[in-house]
């Protein structure tokens, strides 16, 4: 049964187009300007559009191989999943990092935030495909997470990595907002205008990490689903797909990219292929 209604899949192919061409004039002009790669914040927003483009092609791609039911080999099938599941916490994971970024900045200017690991991912990654056997590599499926879960327990260790990687970006996202709160009401002046539009680029942030991290979640749910009505579990695959898998990825040129002057200078000055020359370091 496809995943969506065919006008949805053309619809879904032109969200798709619009924010990757943002996405690739984006990069394109952080990769442009000195200032944008040799600034931290804009290299985490660099990796976190780069990260998101491949994300929206690959995943893109399987839609449209699951919708017309073409399937693929198995082991080719893997390195995409392995591919996409690292890319799919690189998003979150330099979310939470670009948070601590602000908080660094505002509450402690001389220190830097630390991007956290993907290694325990991608160790539960390794136990989930060394415990097929060796013969399904060579079939040829739909390219789907459920044909590598095998055993309960692998459902169980993947729900206590996503639970792990859910509390500690909740809670440093939760730490950071109280901290610049506080330094919010102490500021004054330039420092509170500042702070404030600090504050503001954290509660978007957050709005953004919120449907990452309940992505995670989302396969729980729908296995769940699916015991009880296939049908419904398919409209509810589609809505997860574009709620909290795409809407998370076209949200960062918007939130981030084109609500900074520096950057929304630039990536003006880009698309009008330099016919507009604004005075972009006299803005930094």
């Amino acid at each position: 049964m496809p995943l969506c209604r065919r006008a949805d899949l053309v619809n879904v192919q032109f969200l798709v187009l619009i924010f990757l061409c943002i996405n690739v004039l984006l990069i394109v002009t952080i990769c442009s300007k000195a200032h944008f790669y040799t600034t931290m914040r804009y290299m985490l927003f660099g990796v976190t559009v780069l990260s998101d483009s491949l994300i929206l092609i690959m995943s893109d791609i399987l839609v449209i191989l699951n919708h017309f039911n073409v399937t693929m080999n198995i082991a080719f099938c893997v390195c995409i999943y392995i591919t996409l599941v690292v890319f799919t916490f690189v998003t979150p994971v330099t979310l939470t990092a670009m948070t601590l970024e602000r908080y660094v900045a505002i509450c402690k200017p001389l220190r830097h935030g630390e991007l956290l690991s993907s290694v325990p991912c991608i160790i539960v990654l390794s136990n989930f495909f060394a415990t097929a056997p060796f013969s399904l590599y060579s079939q040829h499926r739909l390219c789907l997470i459920g044909i590598f879960v095998l055993l309960r327990w692998q459902d169980d260790v993947k729900l206590v990595v996503y639970q792990c990687y859910f509390l500690i970006m909740s809670a440093t996202i939760c730490f950071s907002y109280v901290k610049i709160m506080k330094v919010a009401k102490d500021a004054s002046g330039e420092d509170k205008k500042s702070t404030r539009r600090g504050l503001r680029t954290l509660v978007l942030h957050s709005f953004q990490l919120l449907l990452c991290l309940i992505q995670l979640w989302c396969p729980f749910i729908e296995n769940a689903v699916l015991q009880i009505n296939f049908k419904l579990y398919v409209e509810i695959r589609f809505f997860d797909y574009i709620m909290f898998y795409l809407a998370p990825r076209c949200l960062s040129p918007l939130i981030y990219g084109l609500r900074d002057k520096k950057v929304s200078l630039a990536l003006k000055q880009n698309a009008l292929f330099g016919f507009h020359r604004p005075n972009v370091q006299n803005s930094i």
